[in-house]
Parts: C-alpha cells; sequence; structure tokens
C-alpha cells in the first residue's frame, strides 16, 4: 500500500490544520474548516486521515519526522557534544520561530488533547530525546559533561528548559528574537547558575 504522505494532498492537509488549529484552537477545527482551508474535499481529508485526531497525530509526526532529521543535518559531523546541544537548541527555536502558527499549534493546542492522544504524541517525541541522550552520552564520554551526569533527567531538564522558552515567547505573542535567546539558554544548561568568580 502506498504511504499516504507520499501523496499530493497529503502534506496540503496538514499544513492547511497547522493554520486552522493555530487561528480556532483543536476543539473548534472542524474536519470541515481544515478542508476549505486546504482547499479539498470534506470527503477527502478522509482518504488520508481516519478522523481529526489522527489528522492531529499525523500532523505532529510529519513536523517532529522532518525537525528531527533537520537536527542530525545540523549536527553532523560537528566535534563537540557542548556544540551539537548549543545547535540543538537554536535550531528548535529556529524552526518555531521560523513558523509562529505551528509553535501554537506545539505549545498550546496539543497540551489541551486528551489523555490517550498525549501518548500518543510523547511517542513521537522519542525520537527526539534519543537525540538529546546521545549527545550527552557523547559529552560523558568525551569527558565534557560530568562523569556522574543522569543522563534521563539531564535531558528532562534540557528539553523543560527549552520547550518551557518557546511556550512563553509563544505566550507573548512572539514580541521577541526568540533564536537569540539560544545562547542564554545553552549557557545557562552548560554553566548552570554559577557562582561567584566562573568565567566564560
Amino acid at each position: 500500500m502506498k504511504d499516504q504522505s507520499q501523496k499530493p494532498k497529503y502534506k496540503q492537509i496538514i499544513d492547511a490544520a497547522v493554520i486552522t488549529i493555530a487561528e480556532n484552537g483543536y476543539h473548534q477545527s472542524q474536519v470541515s474548516k481544515i478542508a476549505k482551508q486546504a482547499g479539498v474535499a470534506d470527503g477527502t481529508i478522509y482518504l488520508y486521515f481516519k478522523n481529526k485526531e489522527d489528522l492531529l497525530i499525523s500532523l505532529f509526526q510529519e513536523k517532529m519526522g522532518q525537525f528531527v532529521e533537520k537536527l542530525r543535518e545540523v549536527i553532523d559531523g560537528k566535534a563537540s557534544a557542548t556544540e551539537k546541544l548549543y545547535l540543538l537548541i537554536e535550531n528548535h527555536f529556529r524552526i518555531l520561530s521560523r513558523d509562529p502558527k505551528l509553535a501554537v499549534v506545539t505549545q498550546l493546542e496539543l497540551r489541551q488533547t486528551n489523555r490517550e492522544l498525549r501518548a500518543k504524541i510523547n511517542g513521537i517525541l522519542k525520537n527526539y530525546l534519543r537525540l538529546m541522550d546521545q549527545i550527552l552520552q557523547e559529552g560523558i564520554e568525551k569527558g565534557e559533561f560530568s562523569q556522574g551526569l543522569d543522563i534521563r533527567l539531564a535531558r528532562q531538564m534540557i528539553f523543560g528548559t527549552i520547550d518551557e522558552t518557546v511556550t512563553t515567547w509563544v505566550m507573548n505573542d512572539h514580541k521577541y528574537d526568540l533564536v537569540g535567546l539560544a545562547p542564554k539558554v545553552h549557557h545557562m544548561l552548560i554553566h548552570g547558575l554559577g557562582g561567584g568568580d566562573e568565567t566564560v
């Protein structure tokens, strides 16, 4: 069976769903509104997706897949884990700052779904979290990060910091430069709160 994502209207519907959900909220985004935004008949949506929940999951899977692929390209061949972590943070911010509607969907609308849907979304996030784990493990092996570092806890803190920084930017109507915060976020994650005479 042909992969649905390779069919011509698939990405058109996904992009229309991002716009519709960002503008109306997930619960107020009927399939008919998404179809209208995509310029297709309502029935066309169901050729690709079982229902609106399936469309939301597919949307996140598609965008997150592109996201992780892009990050892997950017960090590939970079020498240090510290630099890779910086590039991960910067590109996370860059990708969402270039697509504020997608940022609204990922930071606000995905949080308002039911538990079952959130569990599926968390499953899709695993590839991204594994990439963080790889960077952290590499940093430990190269002596850049503490030998006693708890990788799981560190990853939770890194992802939580990045995620909350983007959410705050969204809640403030994108009034400041999100990408410009990357060096500060990276510095804080690498050096902590510092103290006294720490030099950069």
